[in-house]
């Protein structure tokens, strides 16, 4: 069954206009939930709303919104008033200017939805907003109102659709200068960064997210398994905090090390028949000299010997 749509209105760019709908790019749901129960009976239990001086729970016709004016001081509204308030990006995402979403901190993107025509007159119009913004490799910048907030939003072409991120606002964001105060003050002897580099080097890969597994959630369904066979879980000593390293130079060389054995121990690909001869003519007139002229540093790159 194809998700409910979490919000519906119209995309529009000066003049041209088409109407689309939201759907959450994320889902939580095949996520490990726990119940709350009684102990003594096994039931499940229940949230309520309870009248902070009378204690007697309060039944949903008699509960209502207010917002605090001054102690113990409120305006009551109704739940159909709050819905009455309308501004325009409650229902139009117009698109106010357009940037590269390179220049977007990482920082300010929040949550991501995938943007489809609602219908099918409405196909023509959106393709041609997306397919100009892809033509720019630009982003559209926008506002939204989502579940009864305002956000600031970008809205970008993503393979046959588009997909918008709500971002968050500049003061919500908390400024680095009061988080590393301090911090780079410190000096790094040169010879170590290049080690670093050379871990990095090797252990650079292609970012897939299909590799990532939460190793959280297979522990909670082991333990849910185990209890269904009627077994205990085991419960697991917690794992040993990392110590501070004592000796940085040290523990940069046999990581790099350990490093280079896994690298050189995984199975190499056969050397394809196209470099044969050729290849090895040109190794042989390789002179002494030459090949010993410079030496590979630990991050692979090349060194003049002295």
């Amino acid at each position: 069954m194809a998700p409910r749509p979490a919000w519906r209105g119209y995309l529009k760019l000066s003049l041209v206009t088409c109407a689309v709908e939201l759907t959450g790019a994320t889902t939580e749901s095949e996520k490990v939930r726990f119940r709350i129960l009684n102990q003594k009976t096994g039931n499940t239990v229940k949230r309520q709303y309870i009248d902070s001086t009378s204690g007697k729970p309060v039944a949903e016709d008699d509960q209502v919104r207010g917002h605090e004016t001054g102690s113990d001081e409120f305006l009551l509204f109704e739940e159909d008033e709050i819905d009455a308030v309308q501004i325009e990006s409650s229902h139009t995402l117009d698109l106010d200017g357009f940037v590269s979403k390179k220049d977007v901190p990482a920082l300010y993107l929040d949550t991501p939805y995938y943007v489809t025509p609602a219908d099918d007159v409405s196909e023509e119009a959106f393709a041609v907003i997306r397919d100009a913004m892809a033509e720019r490799k630009m982003a559209g910048l926008t506002r939204i109102v989502l579940y009864r907030r305002e956000h600031p939003a970008l809205i970008e072409p993503y393979e046959k659709g588009m997909l918008l991120t709500t971002l968050r606002y500049d003061k919500t964001v908390r400024g680095e200068n009061e988080i590393f105060e301090g911090l780079g003050k410190t000096s790094v002897d040169p010879d170590m960064i290049e080690m670093a580099e050379g871990i990095v080097d090797r252990k650079t890969m292609k970012f897939d997210p299909s590799t990532f597994d939460d190793r959280y959630e297979e522990a909670l369904l082991d333990m849910i398994t185990k209890r269904r066979k009627g077994k205990k879980a085991d419960i697991a000593k917690p794992a040993e905090t990392p110590s501070n390293v004592v000796n940085l130079f040290d523990a940069l060389k046999k990581s790099l090390a350990s490093e280079k054995q896994e690298s050189d121990n995984k199975p190499q690909k056969p050397a394809s028949r196209a470099k044969s001869s050729s290849t090895k003519s040109a190794s042989k007139k390789t002179s002494p000299r030459s090949s010993s002229s410079s030496r590979k540093s630990p991050s692979g790159k090349k060194r003049k010997s002295a």
